[in-house]
């Protein structure tokens, strides 16, 4: 069974793969691994060792650190509460719309928005 923290770091590599609308393909290709190994690191059937873990945060653009950032109640969770691989990455719909939406150089435009959003949502 897989460490939570292995865990963690694979599906923060989806989460940030996904938020950049970088495929599997494409990220693999990049850090210089087939779709099918990048695959098994976002499930955490394999674990990823720190050099393809230093490779991945290059080909994103983040720091590294970023991998390990986690909430308080999530590191305390088992690993057996972790079972769905799908977990809590949102949607590829939603972060395309946070991307648009960060997009807007405007910042009251980008406010209004989030409250249209939130007054549909509402509805």
């Amino acid at each position: 069974m897989p460490h939570q923290v292995d865990i963690h770091v694979g599906r923060k590599v989806r989460e940030l793969r996904l938020a950049r609308g970088l495929s599997q393909q494409e990220l693999a290709e990049k850090i210089g691994v087939s779709f099918q190994q990048l695959q098994k690191y976002e499930r955490a059937s394999n674990r990823i060792s720190c050099g393809r873990l230093w490779d991945i945060s290059l080909a994103l653009k983040i720091p590294v650190d970023e991998f390990f950032r986690m909430e308080t109640a999530q590191a305390a969770a088992p690993a057996g509460d972790e079972a769905d691989d799908a977990g809590d990455v949102p949607p590829r719909r939603v972060l395309s719309l946070a991307r648009r939406i960060e997009a807007v150089r405007d910042p009251s435009i980008r406010r209004q928005l989030v409250l249209l959003i939130d007054a549909c949502a509402k509805s």
